[in-house]
């Protein structure tokens, strides 16, 4: 079988430009997250037991506007639960070296770059190979924390805040590619951040905190897109 005849050394081949990447985009949520007051262990972390860029500067937000557990526990659960489907469907694959330990342990280390790179294995994934896949990632995005968070700390206000254009530039990268190949993911952008607009500036909902904002839009604007451009057929790139 293929799983068999994947080695560590695979695996740490294929996560390499998946860290390099991680550590650069983590470097940014470490000054962010400096400059909304956490303490660098805090942020480091944070990043240990998390490993979710959107999720993780979502939950800042949450933390930085003193939102309740609720809110924290809402948008984590809507930003992140996509890794729900990702993790069924790596599961399919996984061969019979992944006990049960080793699947709990291995999804908390499943992100977009981590899935896309594992599911187009052909055949099944053998437990070695895919720590060796997921390491290197994980150690890219904790040390770039790391070296944000101490950065941030250091460096003068403006060039820290310039820094922070690092995560819009990352979610800007995120939206591209599927808004091409799918006509229903760029007005689900569009319409959530235009909802976004309205609950901050509109007079009536001022009362609405950031963090519940931001479920707001993500469920609507995910739904409403959803109903208006269904996917047919099971195909998920279908356009029309």
């Amino acid at each position: 079988m293929q799983g068999k005849n994947l080695s560590f050394k695979n695996g740490i081949k294929d996560g390499l430009p998946i860290g390099l990447g991680y550590l650069s985009v983590a470097f940014a949520f470490g000054v962010q997250a400096s400059i909304a007051g956490l303490p660098f262990f805090m942020s480091v972390f944070i990043s240990m037991t998390n490993l979710t860029s959107a999720g993780q500067l979502a939950g800042l937000t949450v933390i930085a506007t003193l939102g309740t557990i609720l809110e924290m526990i809402l948008t984590q659960l809507v930003i992140n639960a996509r890794y729900f489907l990702m993790s069924i469907t790596l599961s399919q694959k996984l061969d019979g070296s992944f006990t049960l330990g080793h699947r709990l342990l291995c999804s908390a280390f499943v992100t977009d770059e981590i899935f896309a790179v594992a599911v187009a294995k052909p055949n099944t994934l053998n437990r070695v190979y895919f720590y060796g896949l997921v390491i290197l990632p994980y150690v890219g995005w904790t040390t770039g924390t790391l070296l944000g968070a101490l950065a941030g700390d250091i460096l003068p206000l403006f060039i820290t805040n310039s820094l922070g254009i690092a995560l819009y530039a990352m979610f800007i990268a995120i939206i591209i590619p599927p808004s091409i190949t799918n006509r229903g993911v760029l007005p689900a952008v569009l319409f959530g951040a235009g909802l976004s607009c309205a609950l901050y500036y509109i007079p009536f909902f001022a009362g609405i905190s950031t963090g519940l904002s931001v479920i707001i839009s993500a469920i609507l604007s995910a739904g409403i897109t959803a109903f208006i451009f269904p996917i047919k057929g099971g195909n998920k790139n279908a356009d029309t």
